[in-house]
């Protein structure tokens, strides 16, 4: 049951890979736009940190043996931390004000939005995941297979977040130091 999981909670970390290592865009020469994007970054280096240290744990509990009462406490939890840290990242994005990048204050609403959304879905899946009953494994089980749906269509968003990024002014965040998480990627 935990191996669903476990795939699913490997596409959450899809955000994390992209800002942690990509490097800079052909806006480095921009003064505004760096400083612009370092007060992102500044702001957004502790939310980064709290999602990779979530999805590192949620993998932990998703590729062992738990309990189911450990999955559900842990699982709420993280999804907890996640939906907070996106909600801060995109009030980050928005109180820095308009991006001094070509469009980019269309591309900062669409992040932002797209930030809205995955807060969201965590929020729901700690909904679904707290209603689930624990004691009653095959339950716990069938539940925990909706919350792995739920985790798919919120990497999915992450993806579409990151593709944001990317396609816009806004990859000039890339450069900077507070928008670079360290992450080890698994092995196989």
């Amino acid at each position: 049951m935990n191996k669903k999981l476990a795939a699913a909670l490997s596409g959450g970390a899809v955000l994390m890979l992209v800002l942690s290592g990509c490097g800079g865009g052909g806006d480095d020469g921009d003064k505004k736009a760096d400083a612009w994007a370092k007060k992102v970054c500044d702001q957004w280096e502790p939310q980064l940190t709290k999602i990779k240290t979530t999805n590192d744990e949620l993998k932990r509990v998703a590729s062992q043996s738990s309990k189911p009462d450990e999955v559900q406490k842990t699982d709420s939890t993280a999804f907890q931390t996640l939906s907070e840290a996106y909600k801060s990242m995109g009030g980050s994005l928005s109180s820095a004000g308009e991006a001094p990048v070509k469009d980019g204050k269309t591309a900062q609403d669409s992040v932002v939005k797209s930030y809205d959304q995955i807060s969201k879905g965590y929020t729901d899946l700690k909904t679904k995941i707290d209603a689930l009953d624990a004691k009653d494994q095959a339950k716990f089980a069938e539940g925990l297979q909706q919350v792995a749906g739920g985790l798919t269509e919120v990497a999915a968003n992450e993806t579409a977040s990151k593709e944001k990024l990317n396609s816009s002014g806004l990859k000039v965040i890339y450069g900077q130091q507070g928008c670079k998480v360290t992450t080890e990627v698994p092995k196989s």
